[in-house]
């Protein structure tokens, strides 16, 4: 390009025109044409670097030139976890239209730190977010605010609960004091590791974690809890939080929350409930008995970019008083200060971050589009089909379920072909060597010492014919193995 013709502004809006057809054309293209892409990306490390250039381009490229190299260089590198046959870790669920809301929201470019600034996002998050709270059967004192992931919002909630708790941290730190016990948290033993990093972020400490025993389905025993709290309050330590999970992250397994709600209750301790993978499912009329209890809670996190459609990133902390929230945090500098602080909602007030994205609007639109019974009724398919690969597992004599399937994910193993102390080795091959192929993908986790293979369903494109094809090469693997 002619930097002449470029001068000092944007590109000019007839090229914009140009190449956004083009962009959104391809786009239609590639979520029309998945299935023809390998789930993993092929490339070896280094591919990618060591296929562009050491340093930046000293004049501006044609952006048609930069658009090819997407082809050439960077679909290669990618990972396609919108993929129907991306069956790993939680398959996230981004749907077109959401990525729509992102563009206008790049488009906007607001930073909602003030009302002032970011009046529209900070107004449409209020809404949204009592839009879903709705939509999830939660009581409207409950309050949400967008953070950008789980680890992030449970980060925020264990503040939140440190907060309460009275200690003045805030102001006076935990260091170098002698009137500050240690302060406990507690979670089942099947917690997500952002648990972990969230104590360690917050200058807790990982010994400040304690972790209780679950039972047979996974799920934490509400009695191990009580005795923990117990022994340490005889220790001197001082509990300010319990994190019980609705859909934990290795089995999607659902703690006892009204339980557990009793214990926080009596003991006067801060309960959040870690339902980031699982929460979109209480959209779900029959999926209620999952969440009793959960309305319980002093703070409960829940991410739309998991399975609600929503391109990532995009996680909703719900407080029961979310003023604790802006105690912990707020902090307003002098050129931050507007006047009208006790009339407006600023976001900045409530976490770390001073900048926030326009998170709102792509949730907006995706609620707006596909409307509460067309969420519900494609969470609902996922579960369906996931209960339908569970029963094909059951009624399989070569394979086994390990876990409940309350939700989306299932998981299990094989257990024919060879002797039972290479089974962990023998599912471990049949996972890398599907991987290997990307055809498909999955994960792993390990329950009770064993090896397990997970399948999770939540792509917005995922049907019968996929999990088929899986099935088949599950049953092909082992075939070949057994041989």
């Amino acid at each position: 390009m002619d930097n002449e013709a470029r001068k000092l502004g944007d590109i000019p809006t007839e090229e914009f025109r140009k190449y956004g057809h083009q962009i959104v054309d391809w786009l239609a293209n590639y979520f029309e044409n998945l299935e023809n892409y390998p789930v993993l990306s092929p490339i070896e490390p280094d591919w990618l670097k060591s296929r562009l250039p050491p340093s930046p381009p000293q004049a501006g490229e044609d952006l048609g030139d930069v658009l090819a190299d997407v082809d050439k260089l960077i679909i290669p590198a990618v990972t396609h976890w919108n993929h129907p046959n991306f069956h790993g870790l939680f398959s996230t669920s981004t749907s077109a239209v959401g990525v729509f809301g992102e563009m206008f929201a790049a488009a906007f470019d607001m930073k909602a730190m003030l009302w002032r600034t970011s009046p529209a996002s900070t107004e449409l998050e209020d809404v949204v977010l009592d839009w879903l709270r709705q939509m999830m059967g939660l009581p409207d004192h409950f309050e949400g605010i967008i953070y950008d992931t789980a680890s992030v919002s449970t980060m925020h909630a264990i503040a939140a609960a440190r907060e309460k708790a009275g200690l003045s941290i805030r102001e006076k730190g935990m260091g170098g004091r002698d009137d500050v016990p240690l302060l406990r948290v507690y979670c089942s033993e099947h917690v997500h590791s952002s648990i972990d990093k969230g104590v360690i972020t917050l200058g807790l400490g990982l010994r400040s974690l304690r972790k209780i025993e679950c039972n047979q389905r996974f799920e934490m025993i509400p009695e191990n809890l009580d005795e923990a709290i117990h022994e340490d309050i005889a220790a001197g330590f001082k509990p300010i939080c319990v994190i019980p999970t609705v859909g934990t992250t290795s089995t999607s397994s659902v703690d006892p929350i009204n339980d557990i709600a009793d214990i926080c209750e009596k003991f006067g301790i801060w309960m959040h409930v870690d339902a980031a993978y699982a929460g979109s499912a209480a959209i779900i009329p029959e999926m209620k008995p999952h969440f009793k209890g959960w309305e319980r809670a002093d703070s409960i996190v829940v991410n739309p970019h998991k399975w609600l459609f929503t391109p990532f990133d995009l996680s909703v902390l719900y407080c029961k008083d979310l003023s604790i929230l802006k105690e912990a945090f707020s902090l307003v500098a002098e050129y931050l200060k507007t006047g009208d602080e006790k009339t407006v909602k600023n976001g900045m007030d409530f976490g770390i971050q001073l900048g926030r994205r326009f998170r709102a609007l792509k949730l907006w639109f995706v609620i707006r589009y596909f409307g509460v019974e067309g969420m519900v009724e494609r969470l609902r398919e996922h579960c369906r089909l996931a209960r339908l690969f569970a029963s094909w597992v059951e009624q399989s004599s070569d394979w086994e379920l390990m876990a409940p399937v309350p939700f989306a994910l299932v998981c299990f193993r094989a257990t024919h072909g060879v002797a039972s102390t290479d089974l962990n080795s023998l599912n471990e091959r049949i996972m890398n060597e599907i991987n290997s192929s990307r055809k498909a993908y999955l994960s792993h986790t390990k329950l009770n010492g064993n090896f397990t293979l997970r399948l999770s369903v939540g792509s917005i494109h995922v049907e019968e014919a996929h999990l088929a094809k899986v099935w088949g090469l599950l049953n092909d693997r082992l075939q070949a193995a057994a041989n």
